[in-house]
């Protein structure tokens, strides 16, 4: 008799459950949660796992790559510490990661392994709100991609338009700025950051599904 193949039992929680990757800060896992294509910004529900309906996007700008997190990171006081000067505090929310692919991805909920190339240094109502910067590891296109600067500059572009706008209302005021982007050691120590303040504010988390 052939023995079944193991299995996961039950469907980790993709912030918790998961890890953020054994080559993380170089290349870690991110589960995606928005595509370029979507009209609707979607978020992980911190305490089911399961993705929800956070907001229509405000404007007409859409995402310019897949949207998403590393899981098992967290952005508290050591993410804040690397932020732009007079920043005391991070979201509290694990750390957001943009992936580039140059074939279209469509679906949500996935999980895939980027390599880190740089970041974006995002202040949201005074707290330090960063998104990383990463390629698909695999990609035939991108793959070879290993610093921030090798990307076009449209569509870094793009990317800083997109998070200083995304949050527009007609006629109300929003505290959001882009301070810059930055490099690929600066981001890999922001993953770094936000892992360790990961393991600060979820000391009891069981052990992780690897894969």
């Amino acid at each position: 008799m052939t023995t079944p193949p193991s299995f996961y039992r039950w469907r980790p929680h993709p912030w918790h459950g998961l890890d953020a990757g054994d080559d993380a800060p170089k290349i870690v896992n991110a589960y995606i949660e928005i595509t370029p294509f979507d009209t609707i910004k979607y978020e992980i529900d911190k305490a089911t796992g399961y993705l929800r309906v956070d907001r229509p996007q405000r404007g007409s700008s859409q995402p310019p790559a897949l949207y998403g997190f590393v899981p098992r990171t967290f952005c508290g006081r050591h993410v804040a510490a690397l932020s732009a000067p007079g920043v005391t505090r991070a979201d509290g929310d694990p750390l957001d990661i943009c992936v580039i692919s140059e074939r279209a991805i469509t679906r949500t909920e996935i999980v895939l392994r980027a390599r880190v190339v740089g970041g974006i240094q995002m202040i949201d109502d005074e707290e330090a709100d960063d998104k990383i910067v990463a390629v698909l590891e695999s990609d035939l296109f991108w793959g070879a991609v290993q610093t921030i600067d090798e990307l076009p500059k449209a569509l870094l572009d793009r990317l800083t338009h997109y998070f200083a706008t995304y949050k527009l209302i007609p006629g109300v005021h929003t505290n959001v700025r882009i301070e810059k982007s930055y490099d690929r050691e600066h981001a890999e120590a922001v993953v770094l950051a936000s892992m360790e303040d990961y393991k600060e504010a979820y000391a009891d988390t069981p052990p992780t599904l690897r894969f």
